[in-house]
């Protein structure tokens, strides 16, 4: 107990040496990150929040590590090169050094040592290029982040104290209370942060359009839509670099404002089971769409749909000849309006000849006017990265780092969860289906999901969950093939008539060409299924979900998102410093129905 004391103790002198009231101020506790919340809602802090963090941090580990594998390669491949030309008569010409390959891809890590460093008066700290240490070695100077949106600055003092290696991380926002509070918890955290984190009063996207391809990592997490600061982030990340990205705004994505959702991603979405998935790919699409314009190009690595949000982490490279592949990634949408069958149609395609590869617009229509299985009319959607979303060897290393430091993540059972899904998808199957909705089609009884990817598995087709949707099925058996499966288990499983206009009495009327086989197939469960594995957690608490945004006045309406206890005490505490007279009568939020 005595210890126990002594640290309240030391917390109570340490928030006594940053603020003038520390009864103002609360003390919120993040991993190894300890910031100063003020009572009322000046700064944005969202706790639900942590998942996001934890996994960022996960991916930052993972991807420091390649990174310095990356550069040992480049510095072996470079010493052969070196011992080539050395073997080689001196009357010939010196062969340039070809930089190293990502993925069949040059990486511009290269490029980035070549570049000569111009001193900028908005500077922030001396350029961290590469620097030579005797003949033929370059130095890997620690990566540099910058968190555009950094509010309270917790995302960025987690990454200075937890992520091993990293370098400076800048934390940038636009509002004053937003910085002095970032600096407050920059000073409460001691010496580890205050040398490794700095905080900027600005403008995110005129400073990332100041500082051209000088961060290793860029985080984008804003409150709504990140569309605005795409052009300027992808911009602003190195060769070979991170740009991590986070959008919230899923009433748009995900098909609520299909004109909002164009005008914003230059996507139009489509309101379906896959509608979150889609929300990924619009997201991909755009950053994708922002690259090109600067001849770069994304490789994503991880890409989650959590809780009231999308996450994406992709890779920046930069070459004209790659970029070129765009249109091969992209595809428009048609969706059935009266089944759950779609098709997707490529932007381009590719004919190879004489060792030369021509870039050529793709074949199409790859549907009819009406949908071969029910009849009705198709809507389109579209373009979207219908391309992987995932690395499937990043998603083992960074699961493995996850488990292996499992006691360093505060929120370790969600997303290890959630990797331990996406790890088992099929990477090459955009969207999915939904079980539930076939059976609604048909209105018949659903067979269990076992039994369903039994008959996928037995006709020669694949078949996964997906992290998007706990009843979502990815599979690349046509939609041909799917209808067959159903009509054979509605044989075995009759329903009663419905009317001849129905989607389902259509699909019905045919005889199935495939006859399906439901005996258990070996690899009906996944893996993490046989063991039993958590995949798919429920909230941890009540009123789970994205907070306030800052500086609006918490009123008794906010129930729904803060809890009544929570808005009690903020009120509460507000009446406490008003004059008497200034007192405004509130409801009592319990009584809210």
């Amino acid at each position: 107990m005595a210890g126990a004391d002594k640290t309240g103790e030391e917390r109570k002198h340490k928030v006594e040496t940053v603020s003038s009231d520390p009864n103002d101020y609360t003390i919120i506790k993040e991993g190894e990150a300890e910031i100063l919340m003020h009572a009322k809602n000046e700064v944005f802090y969202n706790k639900t929040q942590v998942n996001n963090r934890d996994i960022s941090i996960a991916v930052l580990r993972t991807f420091i590590s390649r990174r310095k594998e990356e550069h040992e390669a480049f510095l072996s491949k470079r010493k052969k090169t070196a011992s080539k030309i050395s073997e080689e008569p001196a009357s010939e010409p010196e062969a340039p050094i070809e930089p190293i390959m990502q993925d069949g891809k040059p990486n511009g890590k290269v490029e980035e040592s070549e570049e000569i460093s111009q001193d900028e008066p908005c500077s922030i700290s001396e350029e961290p290029v590469r620097t030579l240490e005797g003949k033929g070695r370059v130095e890997l100077k620690p990566p540099r982040v910058l968190e555009a949106l950094s509010a309270t600055g917790l995302r960025a003092l987690r990454y200075a104290r937890e992520v091993e290696g990293i370098g400076q991380v800048v934390a940038l926002d636009n509002d004053k209370a937003s910085v002095e509070a970032c600096r407050r918890n920059i000073k409460f955290n001691g010496s580890v942060a205050g040398s490794k984190v700095d905080s900027h009063l600005a403008d995110a996207r005129v400073f990332m359009l100041s500082h051209p391809k000088e961060f290793d990592m860029v985080d984008l997490d804003p409150y709504g839509s990140p569309s605005v600061f795409l052009d300027s982030a992808v911009q602003s990340v190195v060769d070979g670099g991170m740009l991590m990205c986070t959008a919230t705004d899923m009433a748009v994505l995900c098909g609520g404002n299909g004109e909002v959702c164009y005008s914003k991603y230059g996507s139009y979405p489509l309101r379906a089971k896959y509608c979150h998935e889609m929300a990924l790919r619009i997201l991909l699409a755009c950053i994708e769409s922002h690259a090109n314009r600067y001849k770069r190009y994304i490789v994503p690595v991880l890409s989650v749909q959590m809780d009231f949000y999308v996450r994406v982490f992709v890779r920046i490279y930069t070459s004209a000849s790659a970029m070129k592949n765009t249109p091969l990634k992209l595809s428009y949408i048609y969706q059935c309006t009266g089944c759950d069958s779609f098709h997707l149609q490529p932007i381009g395609r590719t004919v190879s000849k004489n060792n030369s590869v021509r870039y050529l617009p793709g074949f199409g229509p790859v549907v009819p006017q009406e949908c071969s299985n029910c009849g009705k009319k198709y809507n389109m959607g579209g373009p979207i990265w219908s391309a992987p979303i995932h690395d499937q060897e990043w998603v083992t290393s960074i699961l493995a780092d996850v488990k292996l430091m499992k006691d360093r993540y505060p929120a370790y059972d969600r997303i290890s969860a959630v990797l331990t899904t996406i790890s088992e998808e099929l990477p090459d199957v955009p969207l999915f289906l939904s079980l539930h909705n076939l059976c609604a089609t048909l209105k018949c009884t659903s067979p269990s999901a076992v039994i369903f990817r039994s008959a996928v598995i037995n006709a020669g087709y694949r078949i996964s969950g997906t992290h998007v949707n706990p009843l979502g099925l990815k599979s690349d058996a046509p939609m041909d093939v799917i209808w067959d499966i159903m009509r054979c288990w509605v044989k075995n499983h009759p329903v009663k008539a419905q009317p001849l206009d129905q989607s389902g009495t259509v699909i019905l009327g045919k005889q199935p060409v495939l006859q399906a086989n439901f005996a258990r197939a070996v690899a009906s469960l996944s893996k993490a299924q046989a063991k039993k594995v958590a995949r798919f957690l429920p909230n941890p608490e009540r009123h789970w979900g994205p907070k306030l945004r800052a500086g609006r006045q918490i009123t008794s309406k906010h129930v729904s998102l803060l809890g009544p206890e929570a808005v009690n005490s903020i009120i509460n505490h507000e009446e406490g410093d008003e004059p008497q007279a200034k007192r405004k009568k509130t409801e009592d939020p319990t009584c809210i129905s």
